[in-house]
């Protein structure tokens, strides 16, 4: 969610002013040169960043009075604004603070929210016929076993995998790219670390690791602050990495 800004406010005044004026409205866009098609583009970016920017603020419970805004643009213009500078940018200061503050709010409300849902999962997951539970709170279910070797955290390793959200939500998976995913196993996070040392290699475990073993508190797109996450993998090789070459 972007910071409201002096310039978001600009270009919502812009857009406003824009839908203000009938007779642009009632006639279509000439686009017949490329200086044509370049100005409508820049009005749509424009346009398309007042949208997202309302957005916000309406999750947020913020409202703007489009019918001030350009009032305001209009006076601007004609040099009689209501308002000193000072008194504009001490507004514009308040605005962005009070937008902070939501923001804050939120982003707490929603964190607790992950916290409470990850834990309730995990309690009603580790009740499960075949889940075993680590000291570390890693939850793992032995889907196929397998007598190969076991890697260390300090091996290179082969794997198939797919990883999921509590929802089923899928946002990796090695098999839909129909290529294997190879790296040291102490430069991934912790649950993995952990879990995959369990592993002999052939078998194929399903763990469900806690936000805390996972990527925690970061925002990492599909996958949000505080959740926790569920792989199945697959162990297919323990890499046999070229030793150093000497000094």
């Amino acid at each position: 969610m972007r910071l409201v800004t002096k310039m978001s406010l600009v270009a919502m005044a812009v857009m406003t002013l824009a839908a203000c004026q009938k007779e642009a409205e009632q006639k279509p866009a000439v686009l017949d040169t490329d200086e044509a098609k370049q100005s409508y583009s820049l009005g749509v970016s424009v346009g398309r960043y007042l949208d997202s920017t309302l957005e916000d603020y309406s999750k947020l419970g913020l409202t703007v009075d489009r019918e001030l805004i350009l009032r305001g643009v209009q006076d601007a213009v004609a040099n009689k604004a209501s308002l000193s500078d000072e008194e504009v940018q001490a507004m514009m200061t308040a605005l962005e603070e009070k937008f902070r503050e939501k923001q804050t709010a939120m982003v707490e409300a929603e964190a607790a929210k992950a916290i409470e849902a990850g834990k309730t999962y995990l309690e009603e997951n580790a009740k499960k016929e075949g889940v075993t539970v680590t000291e570390s709170g890693l939850q793992y279910e032995v889907l196929q076993a397998a007598e190969g070797a076991k890697p260390a955290a300090t091996d290179t390793v082969k794997v198939h995998y797919t990883g999921t959200l509590t929802d089923g939500t899928k946002f990796d998976s090695s098999v839909d790219r129909g290529e294997p995913a190879q790296f040291p196993l102490n430069r991934v996070i912790a649950g993995w670390t952990e879990g995959v040392q369990l592993m002999n290699v052939g078998s194929r475990f399903k763990f469900t690791i806690p936000a805390e073993l996972a990527y925690g508190e970061r925002d990492m797109g599909v996958i949000k602050p505080n959740s926790v996450l569920v792989f199945e993998v697959e162990l297919l090789e323990i890499v046999e990495t070229a030793p150093a070459e000497a000094q």
